[in-house]
């Protein structure tokens, strides 16, 4: 364990402050984000919105400019020099995708709009050429809207039911539960790997493993954990892997699609247009291989090589070193809200991501997140697009602070100072 020095006034209980790992010292990182030396209100920004989309690292914002401005063109198309420049750059963010989440091939990875609409190509996809009549979807209590709804609209199309995995008070998955669940007509089981509402880290392991013993595929939803702990997919073996390019310190409009190869060979495409055919009749249409099939009309190529670019600086950094210091933060912030009074931490898992949604005795979560925002502190408020989470709990919405691993104790120092003024307008 390192010790790094730290700046006069910084709010640390010591001037010397164990960090996690070597070298990961949140105020060197924190110059690569032009935009968290910005002011919001007069006051010195505190970001702690990153469940919601993270900021970007130069290297990422650099490399959009320098696409559009060196290298713009249209990929797969053409043979003129920039053209074979840009489907390089684009094909080679591909591969580090697949070497960022250890998938088996690049063309196990597609690249989609978001996490939303990798799982909408799975349940239009792989879905409705196998889900039929009274067969059985399971879902998790815990799930965010996006790995909720296309399964209802699967549902709904097919006449498949959605069974749902049960969770308690602390924001855990009942696995007991779970495995009652499975059964002959389960066809699907997708999961969240991290609450995005609590930031309970779920079992995935043990429900690819209940779930594979019975033969039935497994989609993870990673939008909450890619971008914070090492993930290996040979490794955990699910069927299917999501993920938000915004959320990796990537550009909005991107995400990432794992599929085992065998299961998207078999699959039909979710679009048609241009890119992803072979050839094209008004007889009939032939498709191209995997992953091209699946990548109609012309892609986010920015977007791609910005993911790319994000991810480099992710690995550089080292997931492990990222996680243990999320870690480190996430159990200080939990401490020190916990000491306030008449504040209390919604989601109390045993082991939880850097996420801490509250509520206050005094005052409703929209008036917290507006009067913390007139402080500089960014945080988010509601439902977060979970609300079968809200209804279970008895609550209409939780605030959520959410880390990334250029926040540091300083800053969930303001955010406590802030909750206390709070306390004073409503007291």
């Amino acid at each position: 364990m390192a010790f790094v020095d730290l700046p006069a006034g910084s709010g640390f209980h010591s001037r010397k402050e164990p960090f996690a790992t070597e070298c990961l010292n949140p105020y060197v990182l924190r110059n690569d984000f032009p935009i968290l030396s910005s002011s919001v209100h007069g006051k010195k920004l505190v970001y702690l919105d990153n469940a919601a989309t993270s900021q970007k690292p130069r290297i990422v914002i650099d490399s959009l400019n320098r696409f559009y401005r060196e290298t713009n063109a249209n990929v797969h198309r053409g043979v003129h020099y920039l053209s074979e420049k840009a489907t390089f750059a684009y094909e080679s963010a591909r591969q580090k995708v697949q070497r960022f989440l250890n998938a088996s091939s690049e063309r196990e990875i597609i690249f989609v709009r978001g996490a939303t609409e990798g799982i909408n190509l799975v349940a239009q996809s792989f879905g409705r050429d196998r889900i039929g009549e009274n067969d059985e979807i399971i879902v998790s209590q815990l799930e965010h809207h996006s790995n909720i709804v296309p399964w209802q609209l699967l549902a709904r199309q097919t006449g498949a039911r959605l069974r749902v995995i049960p969770m308690n008070r602390q924001g855990e998955l009942q696995l007991d539960g779970f495995e009652s669940l499975l059964n002959s007509r389960t066809k699907i089981v997708a999961v969240t790997q991290v609450s995005n509402a609590l930031g309970s880290i779920t079992p995935v392991k043990e429900i690819i493993r209940l779930s594979h013993e019975r033969g039935v595929p497994v989609l993870l939803d990673g939008a909450q954990a890619a971008p914070h702990m090492p993930v290996d997919l040979q490794e955990l073996d699910c069927d299917f892997y999501v993920a938000s390019g915004h959320k990796l310190f990537g550009p909005t409009g991107i995400g990432i699609l794992y599929g085992k190869a065998e299961l998207l060979e078999e699959m039909a495409p979710y679009q048609g247009g241009g890119e992803m055919i072979r050839r094209v009749s008004f007889e009939e249409t032939t498709f191209l291989d995997i992953p091209h099939k699946f990548e109609a009309g012309t892609p986010d190529i920015a977007g791609a090589i910005g993911l790319g670019n994000a991810l480099d600086y992710l690995t550089t950094l080292g997931m492990q070193r990222i996680a243990e210091y999320e870690n480190q933060l996430l159990l200080y912030a939990e401490q020190a809200i916990s000491q306030v009074s008449g504040v209390q931490i919604v989601g109390t898992a045993s082991e939880k991501a850097g996420i801490i949604s509250f509520v206050m005795d005094s005052a409703h979560p929209h008036d917290i997140a507006t009067i913390l925002d007139r402080e500089g502190i960014a945080v988010r408020a509601g439902h977060h697009c979970s609300m079968p989470v809200m209804t279970f709990l008895g609550l209409p919405a939780t605030t959520r602070m959410s880390l990334a691993f250029y926040n540091t104790r300083e800053e969930i120092d303001t955010l406590i100072e802030g909750i206390n003024k709070v306390k004073k307008v409503f007291e």
